[in-house]
Formats: C-alpha cells, sequence, structure tokens
C-alpha cells in the first residue's frame, strides 16, 4: 500500500477520530453509537492510507514520504 496520507492530514484524523469517539460518552440514548464513526479515521491515520484518496489520485504525503 502506498501511502497517502501526509503529517498534518494525520494529526488533523487522529484529532477528529478521538473527537468523534469520545461523543460515545457524552451523547445518551441511539445517538452515541454515532461516535464509532470516529474509527475510519482513526485507521486511517495509523495505517498511513486513504482508499478515498487513491481512488481520487489525492495525496497529501510529500514525494519523498512515499513509500
Amino acid at each position: 500500500m502506498t501511502r497517502n496520507i501526509g503529517p498534518i492530514d494525520k494529526a488533523v484524523r487522529i484529532v477528529l477520530g478521538l473527537v468523534l469517539l469520545s461523543l460515545i460518552f457524552v451523547l445518551q440514548g441511539e445517538l452515541r453509537w454515532v461516535g464509532l464513526i470516529g474509527v475510519v479515521p482513526l485507521l486511517t491515520a495509523l495505517v498511513g492510507n486513504c482508499p478515498l484518496y487513491s481512488v481520487l489520485g489525492l495525496s497529501t504525503c510529500s514525494r519523498a514520504g512515499r513509500t
């Protein structure tokens, strides 16, 4: 897999993922499970590859940082 997520994009995805996951503890009822969407940005940040970026041919990673 080719990396297509740069360091700033990675940091934003981690913060966004953690914020979304925190909704599980903040919201009440069935709506709280919406927070599980936060797993997606966290996983893509940890792996370093976004499937949607691959399909669209996008990358926030510098040329030197791609593997």
